[in-house]
């Protein structure tokens, strides 16, 4: 009797797709690990560095990576993250702020005394000298950088600038002069290291010698005192040449108003005096006799002593005399007198020229605009 045929699974085909297929994920695992163990990414605000650690040409790259993913041979080289953003730091002595110890900066002036201040630092790396300063310190934490090298010539560069100022001056008004001659020496000594100092401060008042800030407190004081007494005695000046030209004004006032009022006195006792020799110059006897009669009521006197009537008989020759002296007097008032009215006339017929000047060339029409060169459009 034939025996029937034995359908079996396939097992052989499943366990060899299972095997490709732990093959592949384990392959894509190596390679996730081999692609992250050799690359790496470039964050904003820093740099990356390349060491070689093997070769002829070991050492750090004078080429800093741009930010963005980049790749390495983890055997032969390594990349180290550099920060190029503004840093931060303060060195005060308010444990409060910064560190918990003081990290206050204290320099001496030109007369040798200590001065304390709280100083405040604000910098960053320049990209391209990066490298440079990686190779001479081989840091990248700015953090230790900025408390250890910047802070011994922040503290240096204190001491020589302010060696030349006098306390009063750094206390007073030069403090301003102080820190921007620390900040020029800090760039020219930090500089080629890469350090870009953006900002220095001192924060708060300065901190000096209990004896030495009354000294300079009373000094400023005087000073203050001085400065407002001299306004006091410039104000006094002022007000003294005031009243002093307010009396000289017065004064000129009352001298001009004196001449005016003796000119139009002896203005008004020439008119007079002109006026009489001219009315007794002009009156004859008869002029004298006939007003006379014109005058007459027409009655005679009741008593009479005998002789002429009186009217008719008072010499009127005499009332009528015009001596040598006063014709050559009424002779020079006349001549002013035309004078006056020459020059009246004179003055008369200038003004009336520059009237007429005046109306010429306001009657004149006014020139014509400048044509524009450019301008080709034909006007009717």
């Amino acid at each position: 009797m034939a025996s029937s045929p034995v359908f079996r699974p396939q097992s052989s085909g499943i366990s060899a797709l299972a095997q490709r297929l732990v093959v592949a994920v384990v392959l894509i695992i190596g390679a996730m690990v081999a692609f992250s163990s050799c690359s790496a990414r470039v964050d904003a605000g820093h740099v990356g560095i390349r060491v070689k650690l093997a070769g002829s040409s070991r050492g750090v790259d004078d080429i800093p990576v741009v930010t963005g993913w980049v790749f390495y041979n983890p055997l032969t080289e390594q990349l180290v993250m550099f920060p190029t953003s503004v840093q931060n730091v303060v060195w005060t002595k308010d444990p409060h702020e910064g560190n918990t110890h003081d990290e206050s900066i204290t320099f001496s002036s030109l007369e040798g005394v200590n001065i304390n201040a709280d100083i405040g630092l604000a910098f960053h790396i320049e990209p391209s000298l990066a490298p440079h300063l990686y190779l001479r310190f081989r840091k990248s934490d700015l953090s230790e950088l900025s408390n250890g090298y910047v802070r011994s010539a922040v503290r240096e560069a204190f001491s020589l600038e302010a060696s030349q100022m006098p306390v009063q001056n750094i206390y007073g008004q030069d403090k301003g002069k102080l820190v921007v001659a620390v900040t020029k020496r800090l760039n020219d000594l930090l500089g080629k290291d890469g350090f870009i100092i953006d900002q220095l401060t001192i924060n708060g008042a300065l901190r000096l010698p209990d004896n030495v800030a009354t000294a300079i407190n009373r000094a400023m004081e005087a000073t203050q005192l001085s400065i407002q007494a001299e306004n006091r005695v410039r104000q006094v000046k002022a007000e003294a040449e005031q009243a002093i030209t307010a009396a000289e004004g017065g004064a000129s006032a009352a001298r001009a108003r004196a001449k005016g009022e003796a000119d139009a006195r002896l203005i008004t006792a020439r008119a007079e005096a002109k006026a009489n020799l001219i009315l007794r110059a002009s009156t004859s006897p008869n002029v004298l006799q006939y007003r006379a009669l014109e005058r007459w009521n027409g009655k005679l006197p009741v008593m009479n002593g005998g002789g002429a009537l009186p009217m008719l008989t008072f010499d009127a020759s005499k009332l009528t005399k015009v001596d040598e002296d006063d014709a050559k007097i009424i002779k020079e008032l006349l001549g002013e007198e035309h004078v006056d009215e020459q020059a009246k006339d004179k003055e008369k017929k200038d003004d009336e020229k520059k009237d007429a000047a005046k109306k010429d060339e306001a009657a004149k029409p006014a020139p014509a605009p400048a044509k524009d060169p450019l301008d080709t459009s034909v006007k009717p």
